[in-house]
């Protein structure tokens, strides 16, 4: 909470005249606070803690007094809690061995075109992981030209990717990316002189890479495991789209079956249970990543530079099939989502003859899809100002003032980033009727600044930490108030990150799934519901083809967010 820390001394001269007039000290101390950053801490507090500390409180009081602990033990949770640890553990230890293996190959290999091979690779990270599944349907669903074709010739499909297998297939192609770039940040900062020491001792290049760098890599890897599983584990797009059709139950799906058919008694009661076990097991992951990271070796930042290893006779080899097994992943679906666009019903070959743009323009011009559009761009725009505006405030306090409740501060702001989305919506149903919000548009707005406050808040730590505190000492030199010197200084300095944050805050949203469709309210449909509803309505075509749209924009928008400052001039 406020501290008298942030209150800088104003001189010699001001400690004489309060010395000399009692009554002038009060009046000091008064004008000294609003002259300060305690009033902007103490509303970045209210905001914070009314945005999330609220929320969870809420959820975990109405578990408390609904009584439903028993609901635990249903078959129905049991069964769903199952499917959700296999499939979450699954799909993030299937993403951390391929996202490593990537990582290993892209940083300490020459295998040629690197920088395409990883661009490549990331992209999986620019499309709403329920895009990707219906995307993956037109690559392994039942009526995909394989397995028709496979059909035909062996009397059964080769491979479908309705049901457990595919929820965890698509897990891992949705979070290797992420594992990617864990395992690549931390190859980079391993010097290669262990590496060479070993091979000095004697051992080969495997052996070497095995004995001194596998060990320094396990804090990344066991990092990326935890946050990828506790992701996984509230995940609404994938097991809705590709595990219902064979009953394969999530507890992300059967919160959404109690919250929209009411098959139990007290679904709030009910469904705030399951939100606060989720919530227990997301917080347990973020204390273990704490502890991962705590345990992190620290090597001298002096050291050489890590070394790249020849691969001889398997470069080519090597680089060939990273690049198979990348383009599958990613460009594979795409064309399949294209190639499901402009066809006219599921199943109907792409010929020259079925071509039509049928789909597309419906997908663009229906009043259903333009009103999900209407909805979600100013549910989006909304968040992502607010989260701008409150990110860079709390942002720059946590990083440029001293306050004993920095640390508390900055972790409150940032913490709902290790909590499902579930819980998040699952909190403010309980809170909206409270606060008048049920059944409005408002409540997914409040839910998406809940949710994404902290990539903001990231945003704007991460320039401000590594930057010298010169310039707003300077102006309190010259004879700038704290509030001053941090607006003038410190938030102009932040403002762009503190922008490009809010441009990925409205990409974000404007494709969620997981939040808008357990909140969903009459009128009030977003792009994200609107694909969910077409594909559960068996509009497979429309879906796609709506889908492919959104897949188009979000490459293209955060494209151009990720552009560089020399690029935009």
């Amino acid at each position: 909470m406020p501290s008298s820390s942030d209150v800088i001394d104003a001189g010699p001269a001001a400690r004489r005249a309060r010395v000399a007039a009692p009554g002038a000290l009060r009046v000091g101390r008064v004008r000294d606070l609003l002259r300060g950053t305690v009033p902007v801490r103490v509303v970045a507090w209210v905001a914070v803690a009314a945005l999330v500390g609220v929320p969870l409180v809420a959820v975990l009081s109405l578990a408390i007094a609904s009584g439903q602990i028993g609901i635990l033990a249903s078959e129905d949770v049991a069964v769903a809690a199952w499917h959700s640890a296999v499939s979450s553990v699954l799909g993030a230890a299937g993403a951390v061995v391929l996202g490593g293996a990537l990582a290993i190959v892209l940083e300490r290999t020459d295998v040629p075109g690197r920088a395409a091979l990883r661009l490549l690779a990331c992209s999986p990270l620019l499309m709403p992981p329920f895009v990707g599944a219906i995307a993956w349907i037109g690559v392994a669903g039942p009526m995909s030209p394989v397995n028709r074709w496979w059909t035909e010739t062996f009397g059964g499909p080769l491979w479908s990717i309705y049901g457990g297998d595919g929820v965890v297939f698509l897990l891992v192609v949705h979070g290797y990316p992420v594992a990617m770039l864990i395992v690549g940040a931390a190859l980079r900062r391993l010097p290669a002189d262990l590496e060479q020491a070993a091979r000095i001792a004697g051992a080969s290049t495997l052996r070497a890479f095995a004995a001194v760098v596998v060990p320094l890599l396990r804090p990344a890897l066991l990092s990326s495991a935890t946050l990828l599983a506790v992701s996984n584990l509230a995940d609404f797009g994938i097991p809705s789209i590709v595990g219902l059709p064979e009953r394969f139950t999530t507890l992300s799906t059967l919160v959404y079956r109690y919250l929209q058919s009411a098959t139990v008694d007290d679904p709030l009661g009910a469904v705030a249970t399951i939100g606060s076990v989720l919530l227990a097991v997301a917080l347990a992951g973020l204390v273990a990543d704490a502890l991962i990271g705590r345990r992190r070796v620290e090597l001298d930042a002096g050291a050489s530079a890590p070394a790249r290893t020849p691969l001889g006779a398997w470069r080519l080899p090597i680089a060939a099939g990273s690049w198979i097994v990348v383009a599958a992943l990613t460009v594979l679906p795409i064309v399949a989502l294209a190639t499901q666009s402009l066809v006219p019903a599921a199943g109907v070959p792409l010929t020259w003859e079925t071509v039509t743009l049928d789909n597309l323009v419906r997908a663009v011009t229906s009043e259903h899809a333009l009103a999900g559009m209407r909805t979600s761009i100013m549910l989006a725009v909304l968040a992502a100002v607010v989260c701008t505006v409150l990110g860079l405030v709390v942002g720059a306090l946590v990083t440029r003032t001293r306050s004993r409740d920095n640390r508390a501060l900055h972790a409150a702001a940032i913490v709902p980033q290790a909590i499902p989305g579930l819980v998040i919506a699952v909190a403010w149903l309980v809170i909206a009727p409270r606060i008048g919000l049920f059944d409005t548009p408002w409540i997914i707005l409040v839910a998406y600044v809940t949710a994404f406050l902290g990539l903001v808040v990231q945003a704007v730590h991460a320039p401000l930490s590594a930057t010298s505190t010169t310039a707003e000492e300077a102006a309190r030199v010259a004879g700038a108030s704290p509030l001053r010197a941090l607006v003038d200084v410190s938030w102009r300095m932040a403002t762009p990150a503190a922008i490009a944050g809010g441009v990925l805050v409205l990409l974000t949203a404007a494709r969620e799934l997981t939040l808008s469709a357990l909140l969903l309210s009459p009128g009030a449909q977003t792009l994200g519901v609107a694909i969910f509803n077409l594909q559960q309505a068996g509009d497979y075509n429309a879906a796609s083809a709506l889908s492919l749209v959104v897949a188009l924009v979000g490459l293209a928008g955060l494209g151009l967010a990720a552009r560089t400052p020399q690029e935009r001039s």
